[in-house]
């Protein structure tokens, strides 16, 4: 049975620089593989532009694909008067007249059978496609997103800051509740994801859906000439890397560096402020936005991701398991993967365990080699696309 699916999306699938664009594009890569029609509908914005000249040649799973260019920047002014509204202020920034008036054009053209809305950003435009559609919503989660504020402002130093971010994610948090049954199917990504949505209220069909990974495009074979030396990849725009490269550079790098004279740190990401900037030195490398991730991580032995807030499943260390990576994380960078700690990665939640965890992995080859080995095996039997897609499908399937 063959369905036709729109996509409903705040960020393009291309280019694949961040794990919601990985996310989206290889699932619907999959899903029309297995015969679906896929069509999107995507926001353009200032942090993640493109042009539809761009996305079509790279984007060939649609069969059509209409861009609408939407201003979400945070606004001082929009900022302070949000604070005398109910409204979430992470959510007003995505609602535009534009987006919806090419949904609704849309909708009245055509009919479609699954309209998946990638993340709560979409929610707002449910009212829009109750009026003009009769297809099952489902919504794809891929984080508890008012989670991921609770912990930003849990980690913030600033007394002013963390009043203002608690105040932020609570009312991120009562809207993502109000809206949890207004969807036909909800789609997780991880068990825990799914067992925590439950517990705040929802009560209808769901499913998890693990970030399903195109495993052709990642060749551990290519990594020739690998320097021992840590890496560390992430869009460094978004507030949970920042926070927590900084702890990196503040807790764990200046002993890591006295203790091993020689190790070099390689930092690759978008949008790298002045604050990581200014660790940059001989043995502190600042790539920039790379061109090529997977030739990046490709490159060292050792990827660290010292993640202390966030929630959902981090694409990048998927990524750099494939590719056969030893990866350093934090609880909650592993959080929604069902790895082992010293099988699959290693966790740290301390700056002592981080230097010896990476020390122990710069030492040991045998360690070393055993922990990449287990981690592509991992996921290639957990997180292939094609098969998490299949099993996505059916359950379209038996909704519709």
């Amino acid at each position: 049975m063959s369905l036709k699916i729109l996509q409903l999306s705040k960020k393009p699938p291309f280019p694949l620089k961040d794990g919601e664009s990985i996310a989206i594009s290889y699932l619907s890569k999959a899903l029309a593989e297995l015969g679906c029609e896929m069509t999107l509908l995507t926001m353009a914005t200032s942090k993640h532009p493109v042009s539809k000249e761009d996305i079509v040649g790279q984007c060939t799973q649609y069969k059509e694909i209409r861009i609408v260019e939407v201003d979400t920047q945070i606004k001082i002014w929009d900022a302070i008067l949000n604070l005398f509204k109910n409204e979430s202020y992470h959510i007003s920034r995505f609602i535009s007249n534009r987006y919806k008036k090419e949904l609704k054009q849309l909708l009245q053209e055509e009919e479609f059978d699954i309209l998946q809305l990638e993340t709560l950003y979409l929610a707002p435009y449910l009212p829009t496609i109750r009026k003009y559609s009769n297809a099952k919503i489902c919504m794809r989660s891929h984080n508890i997103e008012h989670e991921i504020w609770e912990r930003i402002a849990q980690n913030n130093r600033n007394p002013i800051k963390k009043l203002y971010l608690k105040y932020l994610a609570r009312k991120l948090k009562k809207y993502e509740i109000k809206n949890l049954n207004k969807y036909d199917l909800l789609i997780s990504v991880s068990e825990r994801d799914l067992k925590k949505l439950r517990a705040l209220g929802y009560k209808k069909e769901g499913f998890t859906s693990p970030i399903g990974i195109n495993l052709s495009r990642y060749d551990a074979s290519e990594s020739k000439n690998t320097l021992c030396d840590i890496c560390f990849i992430g869009a460094l725009d978004w507030m949970p890397n920042v926070e927590g490269l900084m702890w990196f550079f503040e807790k764990v790098w200046p002993t890591l560096s006295l203790r091993n004279p020689g190790l070099k740190f390689h930092i690759a990401g978008r949008n790298i402020g002045s604050n990581i900037k200014a660790f940059a030195s001989d043995n502190v490398i600042i790539h920039g936005e790379v061109n090529n991730a997977i030739n990046f991580i490709n490159t060292y032995e050792v990827m660290i991701v010292p993640l202390f807030s966030g929630s959902g499943t981090r694409v990048k260390i998927l990524e750099g398991m494939s590719l056969g990576k030893t990866i350093v994380t934090t609880s909650i960078g592993k959080e929604g993967i069902e790895v082992q700690h010293g099988k699959h990665l290693l966790v740290a939640d301390t700056p002592i365990d981080f230097i010896s965890h990476i020390e122990t992995l710069l030492g040991d080859d045998n360690f070393r080699n055993n922990l990449s080995r287990n981690a592509k095996i991992f996921v290639q039997e957990h997180y292939d696309h094609l098969d998490n897609a299949q099993s996505l499908l059916e359950n379209y399937q038996l909704l519709v």
